[in-house]
């Protein structure tokens, strides 16, 4: 299978751990990526709130790159990236005045949530195909985040509400998915740099909610909630005094380990939250 890919720029530095787990369980399942030639930044996450413009053709030049392109499919792994493209798609399909000066050229593709397309059936099946170890035991929450999903007059989201792709994933996988009231409600993004109060107060929410319903790990598709999620447990544990040491693992590193994919132990190894000690213990993981 050949399909279009927009990686975006996280996955080119903070979150390589994520591109890279995609590119492995990709190769395994022989999906063919084809990076958009010369694609651009999406303007996420702050173009729209200071130039709409500049947030639309940002994106629409990436899109008619994109139709440049033969395939039918267009895979984005970031759920800001998505929700950019979907923004600049839909807005430039109703624009009857032209009025950006980037407009659409030739057919553009499906752009697909990363996570949604892994969540079809077809891919469910060659998923499943692949198995090696089934993540038995293993009890996980599914968090999306808020940009995967909505506005749905966007994204098309059927089930924005109560979002089902990461957890149709890891129920196929052999885990756990716990259901939890908290899946896409906001970790606060970028706002950790000028609001780091804020952050510690949805983040540690998350935390209390996923350690009370019986989650051992939180699963994740979004770079930025990864990186808040991970990276400051121990200080978002001291503002709400209490012990916090949850696993953020990307659903694509998870694929990974079920699959056996080789590269896993460095994926993981880039977490800053300890993620082998709970796969040690649940015996997924008997490296040293």
């Amino acid at each position: 299978m050949k399909v279009s890919y927009y990686p975006g720029c996280s996955l080119q530095g903070t979150a390589k751990d994520y591109a890279e787990s995609i590119s492995g369980i990709c190769d395994r399942l022989d999906i063919q990526l084809e990076e958009i030639p010369d694609w651009n930044c999406c303007g996420a996450t702050a173009a729209h709130s200071i130039d709409q413009r500049a947030s639309i053709e940002l994106a629409g030049r990436t899109l008619n790159l994109a139709a440049l392109l033969p395939h039918t499919d267009l895979l984005v792994p970031c759920p800001m990236c998505f929700n950019r493209l979907k923004t600049a798609a839909w807005t430039l399909n109703q624009d009857v005045d032209n009025r950006y000066t980037i407009q659409p050229k030739g057919t553009l593709p499906v752009i697909w949530d990363l996570a949604n397309f892994f969540a079809t059936d077809k891919m469910l099946q060659n998923v499943a195909k692949q198995i090696k170890r089934p993540l038995e035991g293993l009890k996980v929450v599914c968090y999306y985040g808020c940009m995967a999903n909505r506005p749905p007059e966007i994204t098309e989201a059927a089930d924005h509400e109560n979002p089902q792709a990461l957890d149709r994933i890891i129920e196929n996988l052999g885990a756990t998915a716990i259901h939890w009231p908290y899946k896409t409600d906001c970790c606060g993004a970028s706002q950790v740099l000028s609001r780091p109060d804020i952050v510690s107060q949805l983040v540690g929410k998350l935390y209390d909610m996923a350690q009370r319903v019986g989650a051992q790990a939180i699963v994740v598709s979004c770079q930025m909630c990864q990186a808040n999620l991970d990276m400051h447990q121990e200080k978002i544990g001291a503002d709400w005094k209490k012990p916090f040491s949850l696993p953020i693992y990307y659903f694509s590193e998870l694929i990974g380990l079920a699959h056996a994919v080789t590269g896993v132990e460095r994926w993981l190894s880039r977490h800053i939250t300890d993620p082998f000690a709970l796969l040690k213990q649940l015996n997924l993981w008997n490296r040293p």
